[in-house]
């Protein structure tokens, strides 16, 4: 019987070597975790579960969605419950907890309209780190007090090297 637990590990190398006993590990795992010495890690599955995978995804995105947008208690609701899915959140000002939320609705039924989570991913780690930011007083001081001169323009990042 096929079990559905974490990713089967196993090198990029058994793969290109040894494929149908590879392929086969998928037999036991949702997902074969492919291990790359000159890159980044792969995960390998198959299309029905990408697929399915995508239609919860997309399930989940639209009953938060319809949910936050239906009745005007479903935003106290949603803001109630965001301390349990994302603990950090406690760290930030009552205010900012709000944005995030509707943020949070906002970019996920966007991201699910075009089928690509990367946006909700990058949102999420923008949060957490403005969390971290409040989280820490000498670092919010730091980042907050008036330092009284300008430095002049920053140099654009993509030219730095």
């Amino acid at each position: 019987m096929a079990t559905e637990n974490a990713a089967a590990a196993v090198n990029f190398s058994e793969l290109v070597n040894k494929n149908k006993q590879t392929l086969a590990k998928l037999n036991e795992s949702s997902r074969l975790l492919l291990h790359r010495r000159d890159g980044e890690d792969l995960v390998l599955t198959t299309a029905a579960r990408a697929e399915q995978d995508q239609t919860v995804v997309s399930a989940a995105t639209r009953m938060l969605v319809a949910m936050a947008r239906r009745e005007p208690g479903s935003m106290e609701l949603l803001l109630d419950i965001l301390p349990d899915a994302f603990p950090w959140v406690r760290f930030l000002p009552e205010t900012d907890v709000h944005a995030f939320a509707v943020e949070l609705v906002d970019t996920m039924r966007a991201a699910d309209s075009v089928g690509n989570s990367a946006a909700v991913a990058q949102m999420l780690i923008a949060w957490q780190h403005t969390a971290e930011v409040y989280s820490d007083p000498e670092l919010l001081a730091a980042l907050t007090r008036d330092h009284a001169e300008d430095h002049g323009p920053a140099t654009d990042p993509r030219n730095a090297e």
